[in-house]
Formats: structure tokens, sequence, C-alpha cells
């Protein structure tokens, strides 16, 4: 009986392994960046694999970039690579989301699986430290005395920098089709264009920026966000007569048709991480709103999102 007894035992612990989720600390991880190194795609990336690794939450972490056409090349690859793959990510945000409508291209952030929502941070808009441009209103007589010669950089074309480039130009009293826009692949080009005063503004996360504005490299004229921010100076668009709002949100995901005990596994490190102190102090340093959403709402998120940045993008000129 005793043997009989042992050998249930074996059975019942051998079934429940089969069955159980994949452990979270197990995971070892390759995190798509798709954007050049220095932008925010790239340090969201690297982050989640810092405080993936210094909690346990994978047992380790990769992160690659692939940059080009606004995210859309690396998402391209990732929708190939990573279908049913249990240990691929891609961190993605808005900016990919009007790319892929602005490029018209073949894949978007509905072809791959969501798993959270990570931040949601203001955009900045700057000017060099010796620009004449002081404030929104001198910004606003510029774009309105000569839209060409009123030259913006930033992130990838039809993202989210593009696309306040575009509206700050349509509250200006401009065709924002007009807008002179130049795109980078990664922050660290446009701030390296905006330093070299070869532009004459400049949109970002304001968390990318943030040293050069506090070491007075770069004038923060303007926000995004409705409200202001406590610890940023300059006030939102919407008190500065720019009926505007912006938010530049960044998420994760996982490949095409990751579900059941892969797709557990993925959240449960996910969300161990942003739940965890060492992420706080993160968004902390980096200067990052928690704009956490779990997988089921987040999707729905991306849907609704899509549809907003395409409404936009199709007001001002660029997409059809």
């Amino acid at each position: 009986m005793r043997k009989l007894l042992k050998l249930c035992l074996a059975a019942t612990i051998a079934i429940a392994s089969a069955y159980s989720p994949v452990h979270a600390q197990s995971l070892e991880l390759t995190i798509t960046a798709p954007a050049g190194a220095g932008g925010g795609w790239d340090s969201a990336s690297r982050s989640l694999q810092e405080v993936m690794m210094a909690t346990g939450a994978a047992k380790s972490v990769q992160v690659v970039n692939v940059p080009g056409a606004g995210g859309t090349v690396g998402l391209a690859q990732f929708v190939g690579s990573a279908k049913g793959s249990p240990n691929q990510l891609l961190v993605a945000g808005i900016t990919l989301v009007g790319a892929s409508i602005s490029n018209a291209s073949p894949v978007d952030l509905t072809q791959v699986t969501p798993v959270a929502r990570l931040t949601g941070d203001p955009l900045v808009i700057v000017v060099p430290k010796d620009s004449p441009i002081k404030t929104m209103a001198d910004l606003k007589a510029t774009i309105a005395k000569d839209v060409a010669k009123t030259i913006w950089v930033g992130g990838s074309a039809g993202g989210a920098d593009h696309i306040l480039a575009a509206l700050v130009t349509k509250g200006s009293g401009q065709d924002p089709a007009k807008v002179n826009y130049v795109a980078y692949s990664g922050g660290g080009e446009a701030l390296a264009a905006m330093l070299g005063g070869q532009a004459t503004a400049g949109v970002s996360g304001y968390g990318e920026w943030e040293g050069q504005i506090k070491s007075g490299d770069l004038r923060a004229l303007a926000i995004s966000y409705p409200e202001p921010i406590s610890g940023i100076e300059a006030q939102p668009l919407k008190a500065q007569g720019f009926d505007i709002e912006l938010v530049n949100w960044r998420g994760v995901f996982a490949g095409p048709g990751v579900e059941g005990k892969d797709l557990d596994a993925i959240k449960a490190a996910v969300e161990k991480t942003v739940k965890s102190d060492r992420w706080k102090e993160v968004l902390k340093a980096r200067g990052w709103t928690d704009y956490y959403a779990p997988s089921d709402e987040f999707k729905t998120f991306i849907g609704s999102e899509t549809e907003r940045v395409r409404a936009i993008l199709t007001s001002i000129g660029l997409a059809n």
C-alpha cells in the first residue's frame, strides 16, 4: 500500500508539473526596441531589462535595437520571428501606431499580443538655449510668418512627436501638412540636431531631454499634458492658448499567437517588474509617469488608440 501511495504521489506531481505555468524566474527573454539607441523605446527596454534582472522576474534579458521607418521595420521583423515564442518581447508606443498608419505599413500593433501598458509621459516642445523664441506665442508667430522655414526635429515620421508638431502648426494658423519636420530614429540624434542649432524647435518625451532642459542647453516652452505636472516648469499647451493634449505612452508586447501558460508567465514577470520598488525608482529617475494597464485593458486601449491616431493623422494630412 505504501508503495502504491508513493507511485500515486509521483504521478500526481508529474501531472501537476506538466500543466503548471512556466515560472517567470526561468524566462530567458529578448526585448526588441524598434528604434536606435538613446530614444524612449530603447530606454524603456533597457529599464525593463535592468529591473527584471534585479528583481528576479526573469532569468536573463537581452535588448536588441532594430531601427527604421518609425519602428515598423522592427515590428515587421518581430511579427515574423516571435510568432508563438515565449521568450520574445517588443517595446513600443503611440509613435509606432502613427508610423504604421502614415507609412501604410502591412503590420501594426493589433497583430501582436499586448502584455502591459507601462508609461504615459508628456511630450515637451523645446528650442535651443540661444534661440530668440522665448515663449509659445513667439513660436506661433514664427510659424505663422513662414511655416517652411520653421524646422522641427523629433522622432520618426508619423509618430507622436510629428503629430504634436503638426497640431501646433495647425494651431498657429498654418496648413499642418506643410510642417517642415525632420524625423530621426533615435532621441539622441534629434537631441544632437537641437544642440547643434540645426532646428527651430524640437519635440520629445520630457524625460528624454530633462537633463538638457535643467542644464539650460534647451529651453522648454510647453508640455502636451492637459494639466501642469509637479516638478516641470513648462506649462501645458492648453494653458497657453492651444487646444492640444497628447500622451506619449509606451507598452510591452509578446509575439502573435502567444497564449496560455506562456503568456501567463510573461504577464506575471512584467507585473512583478512594474509593481516593484525598483521600477518606481526608475520612473522617478527618468521622469516617467506610471501609466500601467494589464493585458486585457491594454488590448482594448490599443484598438481605440489606433482609431484615434488615425483620425488625427487624417485631419492633418498625414494619412488617407
